[in-house]
């Protein structure tokens, strides 16, 4: 075999390992979106990107399988020290993620050769690279985040401070966890930062005691101090997207909304769960707009993350609220306003139970 051919057959060699890590590391991907995560956003940007980079003419496919010697390959039973150890899915998402940044850059400079390789797009495989390390920032996020994110489910309690009338913060949190409360939540029109900070660090505290999500109402700069697992916006609060490029990677973000197009776009741009409401006439906030239970139903059918319904929701209406998609529902009233707290929570954990 002359030399230049030699050469050509070695760099095809490389082409093909390169493009069969792409395919391999991107499949993984795609599956931890598409079956772990149900993201459908995120599968279609991978899907697409793996369809695009390893799908060639069938000419240079005969080429490649022709110079592939996977017997000859020396590189087969090498290991480094830490890779046949098991890993988190966390570090197997990042692992495959680089493994494919590091194919892509590989084939981005063998195609800048002259003559020695196939027709190769420098530029699509460097495209294709920048744009992995944005989709594998998104999905590790998502991977940290999914464990709380299955925590959602169930009764959220919502602690706001002017209807407690007086009452603890924390001690009626803690009669709402002990009656079944998943989610605690602090809001709070009342009192200064400096004043919230310590109740938000108890409930904290209390929260992680019992294995409970402990999640901070509008305030970023208080959900980041008192280390809560995730913050909760409105309409008019820090918008979604701004929010989630501020947050650790392992918080979890809520969105209000009382439409459809308000809930898509809260999943588009990195909301973890969409609380949907009013459902029914509150007292809690005056200014709510009571959307139903048919727009709870068609924001179920447009979203694929956690579901909570919000506003005049009781132990009565409980199960019809289930039964219409939601799969949480926060209250204030319903348990700030028993006699017991913890006898109201445990009241509607009850239907839930039903439902199920």
């Amino acid at each position: 075999m002359a030399s230049s051919e030699a050469t050509s057959y070695q760099v095809l060699r490389i082409i093909d390992a390169n493009l069969n890590r792409i395919g391999e590391g991107l499949r993984l991907l795609e599956d931890l979106a598409r079956l772990l995560l149900n993201d459908a956003t995120l599968t279609q940007q991978l899907k697409t990107m793996r369809h695009e980079l390893v799908t060639s003419d069938w000419s240079l496919n005969q080429q490649l399988l022709q110079s592939r010697d996977s017997e000859g390959d020396v590189g087969i039973n090498i290991e480094a020290p830490e890779q046949a150890k098991q890993r988190e899915l966390p570090l197997m998402a990042v692992a495959n993620a680089r493994r494919v940044q590091e194919a892509l850059r590989t084939l981005e400079e063998l195609a800048k050769i002259p003559d020695t390789t196939p027709k190769l797009d420098s530029e699509k495989f460097k495209q294709a690279r920048f744009s992995l390390y944005t989709i594998e920032r998104r999905l590790l996020s998502r991977l940290l985040r999914k464990d709380k994110v299955k925590g959602i489910p169930g009764l959220y309690v919502i602690i706001d401070t002017q209807a407690l009338k007086g009452r603890s913060h924390i001690e009626v949190a803690s009669q709402a966890i002990h009656g079944g409360a998943k989610v605690v939540q602090l809001r709070d029109k009342l009192l200064s930062k400096k004043e919230l900070l310590p109740i938000a660090q108890q409930l904290r505290d209390l929260c992680t005691e019992h294995n409970v999500l402990f999640i901070m109402n509008d305030y970023l700069d208080l959900a980041l101090a008192s280390d809560a697992d995730g913050l909760h916006l409105g309409q008019d609060d820090l918008p979604i997207k701004a929010a989630r490029k501020l947050l650790p990677m392992d918080k979890i973000l809520g969105c209000s909304t009382t439409t459809v197009d308000q809930a898509i776009t809260a999943e588009s741009e990195g909301a973890d769960y969409i609380a949907a409401g009013s459902i029914y006439p509150t007292s809690s906030k005056e200014t709510a707009k009571v959307v139903g239970l048919e727009r709870l139903f068609q924001i179920r059918q447009a979203i694929s993350l956690p579901l909570v319904a919000i506003g005049g929701i009781t132990k009565d209406n409980t199960a019809e609220v289930l039964a219409a998609g939601a799969d949480s529902v926060a209250v204030i009233g319903a348990v700030l306003g028993a006699e017991s707290p913890e006898e109201a929570a445990r009241q509607i954990v009850a239907r839930f139970e039903a439902q199920k």
